[in-house]
């Protein structure tokens, strides 16, 4: 039945096959959350998925539940990312979870053992540029865990108070992660009112655009990429990307397994659908700072993301 929609994406899962998925856990107590809008347009951390035995199920949270508080912080505001670091912690300590079950339910805080624990994503470094003169800073980012944002702030900091006027930000064999996490760290180097990117789908939920709120600090690795090339922001370097940029959803049967379904797709700020089709550098090679710079003064921002 599947077949028929012709999306070699779409996919059905047995019941160890979903067990896999769901272990992709950046929490490090056995979940997946993000945010969800009900149908006033009130955003709230809901439970989408839940390890079975896992910290947190074993401590009573389940999938629907609402996260409210963690450590007696509200997380009013904050977003998957920003509550995701705020869980993470050293392997055997314990986070506590105030949780509401479901939308009429009980509220409950529950202590929760921690069991694994997720190492910061971030290496840097400070260069000298091709003449050894101007200060460069090269950060290298593995992967968009929950503590991708955070550490990668710290990172730039750093190298801007160590006298970095440029940076390198090198997303190579990075596998991808939270989406969230992609959105939330090309925001750091985005204008306040800058297109991270659009969502298009059949559902009108998914024809939305995500845009940058804040001043510049100074998603997937596509989406990243994406962002700052089409925001004037970055040159791309390196070899043309394989390109999917699809947007789905999993749906947990009653048996235990689940359906992957794609219900949409990320298009760049530019419009361009990258999937199946790639982001195309603007050089194979590293160029040195002054070619650097004569390319992005050329660089055009589209005029609906001024």
């Amino acid at each position: 039945m599947l077949a028929t929609l012709d999306d070699p994406y779409t996919r059905f899962l047995t019941p160890s096959e979903f067990t896999k998925l769901a272990r992709y856990d950046m929490s490090g107590i056995g979940i997946n959350f993000k945010e969800v809008s009900n149908e006033d347009g009130v955003t709230k951390l809901k439970v989408l998925g839940i390890i079975l035995g896992g910290p947190a199920h074993s401590a009573g949270v389940k999938q629907g539940d609402e996260i409210l508080s963690v450590n007696g912080k509200s997380v009013e505001g904050m977003t998957s990312s920003d509550v995701a670091s705020l869980i993470q912690g050293p392997k055997e300590t314990f986070v506590s979870l105030e949780v509401k079950h479901g939308d009429c339910g009980d509220t409950q805080n529950v202590i929760i053992e921690r069991q694994q624990v997720v190492r910061t994503p971030v290496f840097y470094r400070l260069e000298k540029d091709e003449n050894g003169n101007e200060d460069m800073g090269y950060i290298r980012l593995k992967e968009f865990n929950a503590l991708a944002r955070r550490d990668l702030t710290t990172a730039m900091r750093r190298l801007k108070d160590a006298g970095a006027s440029h940076l390198v930000l090198d997303l190579r064999d990075n596998p991808g992660g939270l989406v969230q996490a992609g959105i939330e760290i090309a925001k750091l180097f985005l204008e306040g009112g800058n297109t991270v990117t659009y969502t298009v789908g059949r559902d009108l939920d998914l024809q939305k655009s995500i845009i940058a709120e804040s001043p510049a600090l100074i998603t997937m690795p596509l989406m990243v990429a994406a962002a700052l090339h089409d925001n004037c922001r970055a040159i791309l370097v390196g070899e043309r990307t394989f390109g999917k940029g699809l947007i789905q959803s999993v749906y947990e049967l009653d048996d235990g397994s689940a359906v992957v379904v794609t219900v949409g797709k990320y298009v760049t700020p530019s419009h361009v659908d990258i999937d199946g089709n790639g982001i195309e550098p603007d050089f194979h090679n590293r160029p040195g700072l002054v070619e650097a710079k004569q390319t992005l003064s050329q660089c055009r921002v589209p005029a609906e993301n001024l």
